[in-house]
């Protein structure tokens, strides 16, 4: 496989403003966050379970999805005072009942969120390399498509190993309540309520950040493998992404 020179491409700017940013952002992180529930609604009804789609969730319209704090407010503040980008949408219904095998279907319908995250970081990698064999052809284009490329990378990886997590009300929580017997199911599900503010206590004291940033290191490695960049070229990018605009 060829390797692209990432170097020969128009060297990017060292800060991006407050509106680069967001325009940056914008679409690749409505579009993790509402790929991941129509995923959720998808299975869930290929398994027998239509209320999603009954509910109109089955579309890739964001706004059936916008939740005003977690795809809007959050977002926002998160990225004018830290750099960093993270939300969520409305979660999508499901009701368990419906499903034609409950605990097995179940955990399934949970793994489609992450696995959709995946499927589209490996469709922004794609991006990021279109943009550069093409960049002397796209000009101006060419930069944005790359940044974008890079932020798409970057959210969809940190939705799907977030999400995976055990510990609900997160995918993986899910996942694990519909293994366990239901005896242990229901010791895990307690913690429900308490799973927003559990996350939150594991970023403030640095232990979410061990679990991420080694998968970042093995995602700039592996977009070496996929699209032939370097994975100071991921990081250095994403680190102007990530900067105080």
């Amino acid at each position: 496989m060829s390797r692209i020179n990432s170097l020969s491409w128009p060297t990017p700017v060292e800060e991006l403003t407050l509106a680069n940013k967001i325009a940056i952002w914008i679409i690749p992180v409505v579009f993790g966050i509402t790929v991941h529930e129509v995923a959720h609604g998808w299975v869930a009804n290929q398994f027998g379970d239509s209320t999603a789609r009954i509910a109109g969730r089955l579309t890739l319209n964001p706004i059936k999805h916008m939740d005003p704090v977690g795809t809007v407010v959050v977002p926002l503040l998160l990225l004018f005072f830290s750099g960093f980008v993270l939300g969520w949408a409305k979660p999508v219904p499901v009701d368990a009942r419906r499903l034609r095998n409950p605990h097995r279907d179940m955990a399934i319908v949970a793994l489609a969120g992450p696995v959709s995250n995946l499927l589209m970081a490996v469709l922004w990698a794609l991006v990021v390399k279109l943009a550069l064999f093409y960049h002397s052809g796209l000009g101006g284009a060419a930069v944005l498509l790359i940044y974008m490329g890079v932020a798409g990378v970057f959210i969809n990886t940190i939705l799907c190993v977030l999400n995976l997590l055990p510990l609900p009300p997160l995918d993986g929580g899910r996942v694990l309540t519909s293994l366990l017997p239901q005896r242990w199911a229901s010791v895990v599900g307690r913690i429900e309520p308490f799973g927003l503010v559990i996350i939150l206590i594991l970023l403030l004291t640095g232990v979410l950040g061990k679990i991420l940033y080694p998968t970042l290191n093995f995602v700039g490695l592996s977009l070496n493998v996929l699209i032939g960049v370097s994975p100071d070229f991921f990081f250095s990018t994403l680190a102007v992404l990530l900067g105080a605009g």
